[in-house]
């Protein structure tokens, strides 16, 4: 591996958000305790600089893919707008979390070291151009998380979520390695492109590369969430504190994306027909576990858990296609998703308040009467990832079953539709709670300036992206088609 100084410039999101870490980390050993809200601003500023220093490299290099780091590190259209998103998301989470810390005693610089740390792993997979850079991200992503799902040292249920997490994450990232292993013996690289001219050069064993090819799937599946390897995300969902909830529902899903974009698009094209018979199985299974096991929540947490699961379904379907309008179809779902759950757990943490957790699903009942401007954000994301139009989530979900319909599988689109409308009830149901039934709880809801700001904007989003989601959609296209 060969270095250069410009790879430097190359990586200068992934250097800021490094600065960043490291500036809280150091920071807080001596701020005293009423001055903590600084390492809050260091986040909010390190977060802008890299959004600002994606789009000063983007614009450097424009719509070429840039390597670095002898090829390790790929530079795209892609990675520009998923990193994006991924930093507007980490803003959000660090938006909503403050007063929700503050209250049970967690305003702590650890809480941003680790966020941080985890989105500059999230940044590296979304960026990796072999398995060695993606297992490295992904690990910093997955060690993170373990920490920040137990982060409330009180909570029984909170430790209990992150050893479910941490023993399923490993048996993932075990079966990932095995199928790396696989495909590494079978064309003898570890980067994408060496092992695509491998296989299609034919210089490789059928056999051991399907079998490789499953246990990565595998691997991805366990990332994502996806039935048979979604036991992790109730649970963790119910157990960890609302902010990272929200943090885990969302970023990391654009990661997951991207790891499975650069796999089956970058690395294994000549495998399309098996890895989609293999997704198929996942994605029927995941919107149909999803959908019906959520209707029989009570738990929010746990319902917000199974709809991801719902969604994934969607996310496979855009990538089981193969084609280039399916991967933007599925890119565009992810980072349409990623906002909508920073939108639904972004509510339950402004309506958590010391001693309180919002998380059942009667703390919604008239929410309306309670707060006014919060109830009608949270049923513009709740019409959204039930796909009403003319709301965002509507226009993805169109658009991964166009996909689907292009290659021929309309049998697989009338099942997704089906699966959908089932999906609508639970989603409906949250609404009906927030209008018209009354409210359990008294107290006006709190929230900070920030938060008010945060989730005014995610709500707000789901609408102007449904309406004009030309933007964003061409954004998701050119990272495909060129």
């Amino acid at each position: 591996m060969s270095f250069q100084t410009i790879d430097l410039f190359t990586l200068l999101p992934e250097l800021v958000i490094l600065i960043t870490a490291c500036t809280v980390l150091v920071a807080d050993l001596y701020l005293p305790a009423d001055r903590k809200d600084l390492n809050q601003l260091i986040s909010f500023v390190g977060l802008v600089l890299a959004i600002g220093a994606v789009g000063l490299v983007g614009s450097s290099y424009g719509a070429e893919s840039t390597l670095a780091f002898g090829s390790a590190f790929v530079r795209d259209p892609m990675s520009d707008l998923l990193k994006v998103v991924v930093l507007v998301v980490t803003l959000l989470a660090f938006a909503y979390s403050a007063r929700y810390l503050r209250d049970r005693d967690m305003w702590v610089g650890e809480f941003h070291v680790l966020v941080l740390f985890s989105l500059l792993g999230i940044l590296i997979m979304i960026s990796a151009n072999g398995f060695l850079s993606l297992y490295l991200g992904l690990e910093l992503l997955a060690l993170c998380l373990y920490a920040l799902v137990a982060f409330n040292r009180d909570s029984s249920s909170g430790a209990e979520a992150a050893m479910k997490y941490f023993v399923l994450g490993a048996l993932g990232s075990g079966m990932l390695l095995y199928g790396i292993s696989m495909l590494y013996g079978a064309t003898g690289h570890l980067d994408f492109p060496a092992i695509a001219e491998a296989i299609g050069a034919e210089a490789s064993d059928d056999r051991i590369l399907i079998f490789g090819l499953v246990f990565v799937i595998i691997g991805i599946g366990f990332k994502f969430g996806a039935v048979p390897f979604h036991m992790w995300i109730p649970d963790v969902y119910q157990g960890a504190p609302a902010p990272v909830a929200l943090f885990l529902s969302s970023a990391p899903k654009v990661a997951a994306f991207a790891m499975a974009a650069r796999v089956l698009l970058d690395a294994l094209p000549a495998l399309a027909q098996q890895s989609s018979e293999i997704l198929i199985i996942l994605s029927v299974l995941s919107m149909t576990i999803g959908n019906v096991v959520a209707i029989a929540q009570s738990n929010i947490k746990r319902m917000l858990g199974y709809s991801t699961i719902s969604h994934v379904g969607f996310i496979f379907l855009g990538l089981l296609a193969g084609t280039q309008g399916g991967y933007a179809a599925a890119m565009f779902y992810a980072v349409v998703y990623a906002l909508m759950a920073a939108g639904a757990f972004g509510v339950l943490v402004m309506m958590s308040h010391k001693g309180f957790e919002a998380e059942q699903l009667e703390d919604l009942k008239g929410l309306s009467d309670r707060d006014p401007w919060l109830a009608a954000m949270m049923t513009l994301v709740m019409f959204s990832m039930a796909g009403v139009p003319p709301l965002v989530g509507f226009m993805a979900k169109l658009l991964v079953l166009e996909a689907v319909i292009d290659v021929g599988m309309v049998w697989l689109a009338l099942i997704a539709v089906a699966l959908s409308i089932v999906g609508a009830f639970y989603y409906l149901r949250v609404v009906k709670m927030i209008y018209f039934d009354k409210p359990v709880l008294e107290a006006p809801i709190d929230g900070s300036r920030d938060a008010r700001i945060a989730v005014s904007l995610n709500g707000l989003s789901m609408l102007a992206l449904g309406m004009f989601p030309a933007a964003l959609l061409g954004l998701c296209e050119r990272a495909f088609f060129g």
